[in-house]
């Protein structure tokens, strides 16, 4: 059996799931061209966009942004200190992981003011078109209101096994855990000790309970939304497994989605 059969039993009417490598996608299933909400998936493209922009040199990563004391590294991996969802101050910068929607939108006010152009431009020019995603369009927050079809999802991944709209090393150092040791809640999972998050993505490390794979790498990284979609990427196994679904997350992906990625790392 392929570790991609597996998708049939879950408890979803519709979901497409990819497998990819560095080359491209190894195995799908599902309808993989029919636009799904990413919801927090979304922060994904939107990192790849601040990556973008740092490697320009419209933005730097230690730039003074949001709250007082906080720079755009602070904003790009929660701990900036700001609430979830609105400017409310919660914490120094550096001193917890909260995680937060308004520090990604935050992040995205503050490259479009520097690249004067709206940050939806701004990702479909520098991120969108040259990987071929002109399926996904972002509606609204950058933070969670992208929409596109799980091919598109695929090739993001494979930007990130791959890259060529930034560098190797931007890669490497943007998926590295930022502020290490910070305690926070990882939505939908609790309390983590730590709570190890890089530039924009959520680092695997050694969390439990967990949505990624627990053979995984410790480096590996990425996302998953409460529409019910993911994508991680393992850069020491090379490989990496996208998904989207019209369900919304709960305990039945905290299930299913750890064995389809113990399912793959063991074919790759």
């Amino acid at each position: 059996m392929r570790p991609l059969d597996l998708v049939a039993t879950w408890p979803v009417a519709t979901a497409a799931v990819a497998v990819v490598g560095p080359d491209g996608v190894r195995d799908d299933t599902g309808p993989m061209d029919r636009p799904l909400a990413w919801a927090s998936v979304t922060k994904v493209v939107t990192a790849l966009a601040a990556w973008v922009a740092v490697e320009e040199g419209t933005i730097a990563l230690d730039d003074e942004a949001g709250p007082p004391g906080a720079t755009v590294r602070h904003l790009l991996a929660h701990a900036s200190g700001l609430s979830f969802d609105s400017d409310a101050v919660l914490a120094r910068p550096g001193e917890r992981r909260i995680y937060s929607n308004r520090g990604i939108e935050v992040l995205a006010e503050v490259v479009a003011a520097r690249a004067e152009m709206p940050f939806v431009d701004y990702v479909r020019a520098g991120v969108l078109e040259p990987l071929g995603m002109t399926a996904t369009r972002i509606d609204g927050s950058p933070a969670k209101d992208a929409v596109g079809p799980t091919r598109d999802l695929a090739r993001l991944a494979t930007e990130l096994l791959r890259p060529t709209v930034v560098s190797v090393a931007t890669i490497a150092s943007a998926t590295a855990v930022a502020f290490p040791g910070l305690v926070g809640v990882l939505p939908g999972f609790g309390r983590q000790d730590p709570n190890d998050f890089g530039l924009g993505v959520e680092v695997r490390d050694h969390k439990a309970p967990h949505w990624m794979p627990a053979s995984a790498s410790p480096r590996t990284y990425g996302h998953f939304g409460q529409a019910g979609g993911f994508v991680w990427v393992d850069p020491d196994a090379e490989v990496a497994c996208v998904g989207l679904s019209d369900r919304p997350f709960g305990p039945w992906a905290a299930e299913v989605w750890p064995a389809l990625g113990e399912a793959v790392l063991a074919r790759r």
